[in-house]
């Protein structure tokens, strides 16, 4: 099989080869090439020590030099070069105590995590696949090269890497690898809450978000969100439902675009809703103030794993008001009191997040809770395309107008803008300096 590899790649392995050393580029970018796609970097693996990678090169950076890797720099470009190694002991679930350099390719690739990551490639050599990883490409399965309840032992995060690569290439998970999952997935608490977000986010990103179905059913998210599989297990009987909340979480993450606020503001947006639940007379399901309850558990949960202030921010903010205006008619005044409520920034994403809360929901009234979604969206746009003022920084006045017309400076210059920007929500035409000072109290 041919590979193109690019020509800082070929450089590099040409070099190191002709200085009568091994090198091949290996890894995620093989795998990714065999798929068609473009890498997002290459790695490339070696016989010769760091030193001897360092002493044939120009401009390196030791990166790693203990584990084995340096930092190739070409015209500004890195690429990652490390010595064929064998892991020392794990004592700590993700770190080998020490490395150990080898001649032996083979030896190499016995260390990584799956079959399909375990392939290296040169143009002299072309395709070395010792442990299977095409037939597994073929056959659509994510497998552990060798023991797989080792291949877990050394590093849990691979648990969450087997989801994740699951999750992105649309691959089952291979049998034996699955069953050491669920055996060791209480392992994760060993890995550090940014590594566990970083591949949450990443599966929940890709094209099979609802694959997080394949986590809890191992136990994975017992460990990493224990209040998901609260949802999996809360039914709702109402007629606006067809699935218990975790699946309907599950379908509408997968009706959502690919954007990381978008996905997690839909596997937070009903979680409030094991916390509210209550049944009438009638067996019906009810979930009364889920809303702000799934906006507390997504802050807590978002905090609990590190997330950046801005990613909380939007997305408890769309959590909160993922229900807002349902039902309501798509006057240009609500809209606009809307997009003023939630946020210019957030008012476009708020109308995914309703559609994909709806696309995930039962037949029932969806052609009615449709049209007056729709109504939203052309409301919305329509509002744009004229420029009505929707906040405070479009006002025609300001705090200084105000001081100048004769209010004293204070809290109720903040409490008169807010009131005359309710007005222009109601009547944008009123958006006029001279108009608006008539409204001030005298």
């Amino acid at each position: 099989m041919y590979i193109e590899l690019p020509e800082k790649v070929k450089r590099i392995i040409n070099t190191i080869q002709s200085a009568g050393y091994e090198a091949y580029a290996v890894g995620g970018c093989i795998r990714d090439s065999i798929l068609g796609r473009t890498p997002d970097d290459w790695d490339i693996t070696t016989s010769a020590q760091p030193m001897q990678v360092k002493a044939l090169f120009g401009h390196t950076i030791d990166t790693g030099i203990v584990h084995g890797t340096v930092t190739v720099m070409l015209e500004k470009e890195g690429f990652e070069v490390t010595t064929y190694r064998i892991d020392g002991k794990y004592e700590d679930g993700r770190h080998p105590k020490e490395v150990i350099f080898t001649p032996s390719l083979e030896e190499d690739l016995k260390r990584r995590d799956f079959t399909i990551n375990a392939m290296a490639y040169n143009e002299k050599e072309g395709m070395i696949d010792l442990f299977g990883g095409r037939e597994d490409m073929r056959a659509g399965k994510i497998r552990c090269v060798g023991d797989a309840a080792q291949r877990f032992s050394e590093d849990a995060l691979r648990i969450m890497r087997a989801v994740r690569f699951s999750a992105q290439l649309g691959y089952q998970i291979e049998q034996n690898t699955a069953e050491a999952i669920k055996l060791l997935a209480p392992s994760l608490t060993k890995i550090s809450v940014e590594r566990i977000q970083t591949e949450l986010v990443k599966l929940v990103t890709s094209p099979n978000p609802d694959f997080l179905r394949t986590a809890y059913r191992y136990g994975v998210t017992k460990v990493i969100l224990p209040e998901f599989d609260r949802a999996m297990e809360t039914e709702q009987n109402n007629p606006h439902h067809c699935y218990n909340v975790g699946e309907h979480i599950l379908h509408s993450m997968k009706a959502a675009p690919p954007d990381k606020t978008l996905r997690l503001t839909m596997l937070f947006h009903d979680l409030g809703k094991a916390e509210t639940k209550t049944t009438d007379a009638q067996r019906l399901d009810h979930f009364h103030g889920h809303a702000a309850v799934s906006r507390q558990m997504a802050q807590d949960i978002l905090e609990r794993l590190r997330f950046d202030n801005d990613t909380i921010r939007k997305v408890t903010r769309l959590v909160l008001y993922h229900d807002y205006g349902n039902g309501v008619d798509p006057a240009d005044s609500a809209v606009r009191r809307g997009i003023f409520k939630i946020g210019e920034d957030l008012f476009p994403l708020f109308l995914m997040v309703r559609q994909a809360d709806l696309d995930a929901q039962s037949a029932y009234r969806k052609k009615e809770k449709q049209k007056n979604l729709d109504g939203w969206k052309t409301k919305y746009h329509e509002i744009q395309a004229r420029q009505d003022c929707v906040s405070l920084k479009t006002l025609a006045v300001n705090g200084s107008d105000l001081i100048q017309s004769g209010m004293k400076p204070g809290r109720e210059i903040g409490e008169t803008l807010e009131n005359l920007l309710q007005i222009v929500l109601e009547n944008p035409d009123l958006n006029r300096k001279e108009t608006l000072l008539t409204f001030l109290p005298l």
